[in-house]
């Protein structure tokens, strides 16, 4: 069956972009198109994009995550989501995971960065994140799995059978984008003036460029929708 002609859009438009921010502009769009398309990309963005994050750690002297540690500010839940929170980038093609054997002494804090230090094929993109404030006189010693995911993990997936007693397994942000906000704006084409304008919005945590997210998703997105179409 003849589709009729739809007004649609040549190309995606780089407002501007870095290597974490990028703003785009997607124009003109038929009426109801931009909520429909914008929507879309944004749940993808957020919750479908591939990452590297940590799955588990085993702390030296620690049995369960309601542990403390003597001479440790903070007990070993707050370390557990403050590892979390740390962002990795592949460093060596093919690397999609890894297990860290991490001792620190000496220092009154342990850092992100001071993880990059034992990483051999992850480069740490937040290294003044702190994990934990400690004594100088404390002897930490580590030993965490990276891995490569997508989206989101719950702790509980990421439990393995023959862990070695002590592991404490944690949720898993592999998600590379931060934050993605649209906005649709009213578009004149000629003499109509009831087109939309998308104009996307999105932040990384570094590890990928916002104009390869923005195609990741768009790829995956396709992928499905080609289901539906036969082709």
């Amino acid at each position: 069956m003849a589709i009729l002609d739809f007004q649609k859009p040549d190309k995606v438009i780089m407002i501007q972009s870095d290597e974490r921010k990028g703003q785009f502009e997607f124009r003109p769009l038929e009426p109801g198109y931009g909520i429909t398309v914008g929507n879309a990309l944004r749940r993808i963005l957020l919750s479908s994009l591939e990452g590297y994050a940590i799955s588990s750690v085993r702390i030296e002297g620690v049995d369960h995550e309601f542990a403390t540690l003597k001479g440790v500010v903070e007990d070993v839940t707050e370390i557990v989501l403050n590892l979390k929170q740390v962002r990795f980038k592949q460093q060596i093609e093919g690397t999609d995971n890894e297990t860290v054997v991490v001792s620190i002494s000496g220092q009154d804090k342990l850092t992100a960065g001071d993880l990059g230090k034992f990483t051999s094929g992850f480069q740490v993109l937040n290294p003044d994140l702190v994990i934990c404030n400690m004594e100088s006189s404390v002897k930490l010693e580590m030993e965490l799995t990276i891995i490569k995911g997508r989206g989101y993990l719950p702790a509980e997936e990421n439990k393995t059978g023959n862990a070695p007693f002590g592991t404490i397994f944690i949720d898993s942000i592999f998600t590379p984008v931060v934050n993605v906000k649209y906005t649709i704006e009213n578009y004149r084409v000629e003499q109509k003036t009831d087109y939309e304008k998308l104009v996307l919005e999105l932040t990384t945590d570094g590890s990928i460029h916002p104009k390869d997210a923005l195609k990741e998703a768009a790829k995956i997105l396709i992928h499905h929708f080609m289901l539906f179409s036969d082709e």
